[in-house]
């Protein structure tokens, strides 16, 4: 007896749509296969692969270094990064001028003097002298010389480029200073004359031949050159300061006095 397939079921016959798009899949799967088999293809992936290699091989030699370096990497990296403060330039002749004045005025010469000053008073009746009253004073005196340095100025201060050599001129000397030493100095005679008719002035004609024995003092600093003294050791000391601040050249110029005081007395 033959069997029958149910009527329902018929196996369908493949429609032309699905030929059609087997084909185009059978074509795009040759075209992909020969693509890949071209020789231009193929270099290009040998780049590829030579690239992926040097950038391992690259990679490696930095942790290399890196474990090696150790620590000093993360020092590097911290220099590296962190903002440098400016670079902080000085001015030669200020740090110059400042470390001189700290000399203040600077005493170069000591002139010390011995002075005999006689003083009188007279004691008159009208226009006829009765009585005098004289007195010698011996006087101990001391008249120091030397520069201001507080005037110094940066204008007077020549650095050279290198820093290592310095010119410097220095103000005018001066008589600083005059003094009489009264524990030194006294009364040598004082007499009244006659019955003691002169008058009784003894601290006034003590006081005015203090006063003339200074002016006697520092006349005869002046005769003997005591600001010139006074301008040559300066020049000494300042030099023998600036090459002990490490200067390997140092040349201290002078300047002539412009002092009054010893003009005056002449």
């Amino acid at each position: 007896m033959k069997s029958q397939m149910p009527k329902s079921y018929r196996p369908k016959s493949p429609s032309r749509r699905d030929s059609t798009r087997d084909r185009a899949r059978d074509r795009q799967e040759r075209r992909e296969r020969k693509r890949g088999g071209t020789p231009i293809f193929r270099a290009l992936q040998l780049i590829a692969i030579a690239t992926t290699g040097g950038a391992v091989m690259l990679g490696s030699l930095a942790l290399f270094a890196f474990l090696r370096s150790g620590g000093q990497f993360f020092e590097d990296m911290k220099d590296s990064l962190t903002i440098q403060p400016p670079e902080e330039t000085v001015d030669v002749r200020t740090v110059v001028v400042e470390q001189v004045q700290e000399v203040s005025e600077l005493t170069t010469a000591v002139f010390t003097m011995e002075a005999v000053v006689p003083a009188q008073s007279d004691r008159k009746l009208g226009e006829v002298t009765i009585g005098k009253t004289n007195l010698l004073y011996v006087a101990y005196g001391e008249v120091r010389a030397g520069v201001d340095l507080e005037e110094l100025t940066t204008a007077d201060v020549s650095p050279s480029e290198t820093g290592t050599q310095i010119k410097l001129t220095l103000p005018p000397p001066k008589l600083l200073d005059t003094k009489i030493d009264v524990a030194r100095s006294d009364v040598y005679d004082y007499s009244r004359g006659f019955f003691n008719l002169g008058p009784d002035r003894a601290p006034e004609l003590q006081s005015l031949a203090q006063q003339e024995a200074l002016v006697k003092i520092e006349r005869a600093a002046c005769e003997q050159g005591i600001l010139d003294q006074a301008n040559d050791r300066a020049a000494l000391v300042v030099t023998q300061l600036l090459q002990a601040s490490g200067f390997s050249a140092v040349t201290v110029e002078t300047t002539p006095s412009a002092n009054t005081a010893c003009r005056a007395l002449g």
